[in-house]
């Protein structure tokens, strides 16, 4: 399976009868898959099968879809209710008289409530489920073409995540081989701070410090850290391959990643290692964020 990307944009649009509509639909990351409709009043009853195709295709990320919707024919009826237009012209007639007040014009009584009836062009139960298949017919078809970009960016994304990793391997196998990681350099290293702690003149026991440099040995000892640094990434190179929904797994990974690149940093003995496990730390990040983005 192709690595697939959480982001993403598409747009369709159509007609069916009076109505021409369009979908827009975009896509960034999220923990998981939050579907979120904006429909016109009157088209909510679209909402429950309209999640149900979103979550056939998508996985994870925020996805927004906005349905626009406009008639063709924006013909409109209108009625005048003359009983109630006599009915306020008389009495507006008559306290215009009362008042000696000048006489109100027509469109100023066309304008009060219940004298004009407007009412739009309905459409029938034939036309309405016509309209309606349509518009889910082209909500399915920007989740397509959603998911097919995603698709594309989750290739690019591929890569680089694959360049991130050359680079992790790369700086692993150059802490593997620093010389200071070498038997010799680090008995070395024990040697001279023992001499400085002796030419202090203070009683040491001897079989304490013995113990303790062999404490202090293994604490710098770093192969622990770099054999797993290599199984990360061997298991992120399976899973780019693998393909899918691996942006979780991906995820938990890079902590490790970074969980192993502290604790070399910390156990470093020399400035040389220090500065790969802080171009590590780097690398590691850059991998992170990436991943934020892969389903």
């Amino acid at each position: 399976m192709a690595l697939v990307s959480m982001t993403g944009f598409a747009r369709t649009q159509g007609q069916a009868g009076a109505w021409h509509w369009t979908w827009e639909v975009k896509s960034v990351n999220g923990k998981g898959l939050d579907l979120r409709l904006r429909l016109p009043a009157g088209w909510d009853g679209l909402e429950v099968p309209l999640k149900q195709i979103a979550s056939r295709t998508l996985a994870r990320g925020n996805v927004n879809a906005t349905l626009a919707m406009t008639r063709a024919d924006s013909a409109v009826s209108v009625r005048v209710n003359e009983p109630v237009l006599r009915a306020v012209a008389a009495a507006v007639a008559k306290v215009a008289a009362e008042l000696d007040a000048p006489a109100v014009r027509l469109e100023s009584l066309l304008s009060l409530k219940g004298v004009l009836d407007v009412t739009e062009a309905e459409d029938s139960e034939a036309q309405r489920r016509e309209a309606e298949q349509a518009v889910t017919a082209g909500f399915e078809q920007a989740i397509a073409d959603l998911a097919a970009m995603r698709t594309k960016e989750g290739a690019a994304l591929a890569g680089v995540l694959h360049e991130r990793l050359d680079g992790i391997e790369q700086l692993t196998a150059a802490a593997e081989a620093n010389p200071t990681r070498q038997p010799e350099a680090i008995r070395a290293k024990l040697a001279e701070q023992i001499r400085t702690l002796l030419d202090t003149g203070a009683n040491f026991d001897p079989d304490r410090l013995h113990q303790e440099a062999l404490m202090l040995a293994a604490k710098v000892d770093v192969r622990e850290e770099l054999d797993r640094l290599v199984a990360h990434v061997a298991a992120a190179r399976a899973m780019l391959g693998e393909g899918g929904a691996v942006g979780r797994k991906l995820d938990f990974l890079a902590q490790e990643f970074n969980r192993e690149t502290n604790t070399l940093c910390s156990k470093a003995n020399d400035v040389s290692l220090t500065a790969i496990g802080l171009e590590l730390k780097g690398l590691v990040e850059q991998f992170r964020e990436q991943v934020q983005n892969i389903e």
